[in-house]
């Protein structure tokens, strides 16, 4: 199986479909999403129909969980707050109901776990070694799964644990061994944080034992602009642009 993970589209149509028509041509068998489908960018219904048109497996992400109601968002900033009360009011019913369905993590097809922040806590980043291996820690409880997929902090990186040691690898392609453990995050595809602001998401073979990072370009000025001609913060496209 050929599986694409992607995460934190944050209502970003043009990286979404750019990422997809990429996808497409890699011989992929199913798309995994880790969640944050919507929050600042203009296009949150349209990133949610086309996620179930899609038949995207998805976990629910920390803005997810807050559009819906289902957590408090007194703890976000005010570029994200201003974004998530005009999200609210741009989404379906139906497309509530949906975000509002999902779990918060999901092992699938007994490969991987898939989650959105810590294995075991939607709001936490894993923010460096020692969080790392407080994960894997957590991870190793399940039993089993070698292999979590996460996103939230929007950077694209790897942790690799033997025995309680944690390597950091921002290589691009990475050899899956079943004597490690591994938290890998595809990046941020609608907003990424690493300073390259084209579209990042990875392809995992799990047969081949490997997981291949990819980026693609997109349309980043109609972005921009439909930020601007919907009424939100403008800071917003200027964080595009700047990959950050």
């Amino acid at each position: 199986m050929r599986y694409a993970i992607i995460s934190d589209i944050h209502g970003n149509l043009e990286a979404f479909v750019a990422a997809l028509e990429t996808i497409d041509t890699l011989g992929v068998d199913k798309i995994v999403c880790l969640g944050d489908i919507v929050g600042y960018n203009s296009n949150p219904e349209e990133c949610v129909d086309l996620m179930r048109r899609k038949g995207i497996i998805t976990v629910l992400g920390n803005h997810d969980s807050r559009v819906v109601g289902l957590d408090d968002p007194k703890d976000f900033n005010a570029l994200a707050e201003d974004a998530l009360y005009w999200t609210m009011e741009n989404l379906s019913a139906e497309n509530i109901a949906f975000l509002r369905s999902l779990p918060r993590s999901r092992i699938v097809d007994g490969c991987f776990l898939a989650v959105h922040g810590w294995v075991n806590d939607t709001d936490r980043y894993v923010f460096g070694a020692m969080d790392a291996l407080r994960n894997f820690n957590i991870l190793k409880i399940s039993g089993g799964i070698n292999v979590c997929f996460f996103g939230h902090t929007h950077v694209a990186i790897s942790y690799i644990e033997d025995h309680g040691a944690v390597k950091i690898n921002a290589d691009q392609e990475i050899a899956i061994e079943k004597r490690f453990n591994y938290l890998i995050n595809p990046g941020g595809l609608g907003q990424p944080r690493d300073r390259d602001p084209r579209a990042p998401f990875l392809i995992y073979d799990v047969e081949a034992a490997l997981v291949q990072f990819h980026r693609v370009p997109y349309d980043l000025d109609k972005t921009i602009r439909k930020i601007s001609k919907v009424g939100l913060p403008g800071r917003l496209g200027e964080r595009l642009r700047q990959g950050w």
